[in-house]
């Protein structure tokens, strides 16, 4: 709207448009609201005006969707809907669901607005900014057919009998009709962010967008941690039981060949098939422990502080299974602690305890090492960090230099199950 191309484009008639669709969209709610009220509240006396009632209080509806669909005038923004999909088909579903709904109590404040006040503040938007100066520059038309050159009367309180004063009154009439362009602008401009602020406000697309992003973060954990399954029971079921039947035979031909180079090189791979057979066993169990799948969180940290070089103490409350990926998350937070405990600490000893209560999961690693461990510090826990926080979980670290170092985590969930 800043400079004069706007007012060779076709916005000011989109404006014009809305304005003028709004006030008789206005008249038409108004009679209808009015309508269906009077109606109702005379009828209520013999039960009959309560389904009229109800209806009243759906009447923001049809008047948000004529809204959204007029706002394509001057708004390129499309303004969503925000009503939910009925849980099951059928007429009582669909009015239960819309009655509950905070969606359509606002609808119904802006029909209700709409009717009382906004349609007529459109007419008097239109009639001042483009009816009046359209009538005064219309003058020296009027002069010619209506007053036969003579005198016509301009908006029927000034009297025009000559042409200069005619042809004046249209050059003021088409001055009036530009700032009128401008004055239609803004108006629609403001009457149309009123009535996305009230029926689709901008930041619910925001929190609707956020509220996405959540979700698709956590199907993509999800999708993640069910093809880190995925890969530990092809690696068990494939390459581990291949390397399995090797040993075996490795084995076997040993038995079956006297001492000599060659039993000596049979005796070799068959060492180094082992060696192989207890690493991918290793990675197997980094990618996902079976025992986490099988038996749960508890039964998963037991078996992880069993394998810690350093001495920990295992004391979890754990009635019962939890969502799989809380668990696992929770269970390669644990491991990553007690690595980093074996690794950097000097501790002689450390512990695990936590449980679940008030729908959340609490779990506490400490040990009684030097301190000082930071979480950026190539430590590993970033990047479990932002796993966690994807699940809207939390994790603390408290570790000053002299220790001890204390590992907090948490998780908002609900038992899935019972232990297995």
């Amino acid at each position: 709207m800043a400079g004069p191309g706007f007012l060779l484009s076709s916005w000011p008639w989109r404006a014009a448009g809305y304005l003028l669709t709004g006030a008789l969209a206005g008249v038409v709610a108004l009679v209808g609201i009015l309508g269906t009220a009077v109606v109702g509240g005379a009828l209520t006396l013999v039960l009959v005006g309560f389904p009229l009632l109800v209806l009243l209080a759906l009447a923001g509806i049809p008047v948000a969707w004529a809204e959204r669909h007029r706002l394509r005038l001057i708004d390129r923004d499309p303004a969503p809907d925000r009503h939910r999909e009925p849980a099951a088909g059928g007429l009582r579903p669909w009015l239960t669901t819309r009655l509950r709904e905070q969606a359509t109590w606002r609808e119904l404040g802006h029909a209700l607005l709409f009717a009382g006040l906004l349609w007529p503040v459109d007419a008097l938007a239109v009639t001042a900014g483009l009816l009046v100066p359209l009538a005064v520059a219309a003058t020296p038309l009027l002069l010619a057919t209506a007053g036969d050159g003579r005198e016509t009367k301009v908006l029927k309180v000034w009297t025009v009998t000559d042409w200069p004063t005619a042809f004046g009154a249209a050059v003021l009439g088409l001055l009036a009709l530009a700032l009128g362009g401008y004055a239609l602008g803004v108006a629609a401009g403001a009457r149309a962010e009123l009535t996305r602020l009230l029926i689709a406000p901008r930041e619910g697309d925001l929190g609707a967008r956020v509220v996405e992003l959540a979700r698709s973060r956590v199907r993509l954990v999800d999708a993640f941690e069910a093809e880190r399954r995925r890969i530990e029971r092809d690696l068990h079921d494939g390459a581990q039981q291949r390397l399995v039947a090797l040993t075996m035979t490795l084995g076997l031909a040993r038995l079956d060949v006297p001492p000599g180079p060659l039993a000596d090189q049979l005796a070799k791979a068959h060492g180094e098939a082992g060696e192989v057979l207890a690493e991918l066993r290793e990675l197997i169990h980094g990618i996902h422990p079976e025992v986490l799948t099988d038996h749960g969180l508890e039964a998963a940290v037991t078996d992880a502080a069993d394998r810690s070089a350093v001495p920990v103490d295992v004391d979890l409350e754990l009635d019962g299974r939890l969502p799989a990926a809380v668990e696992s998350a929770a269970y390669f937070v644990v491991r990553e602690a007690l690595a980093n405990i074996a690794r950097h600490s000097g501790a002689s000893r450390g512990e695990v305890t936590g449980g679940h209560r008030d729908g959340r999961l609490f779990l506490e690693v400490r040990d009684d090492g030097r301190g000082g461990a930071a979480a950026g510090s190539g430590s590993g826990l970033t990047g479990l960090a932002d796993r966690v926080s994807v699940l809207d979980g939390r994790l603390s670290l408290s570790s000053p230099h002299g220790g001890p170092t204390l590992l907090r985590v948490e998780f908002p969930c609900e038992r899935t199950g019972r232990s297995a």
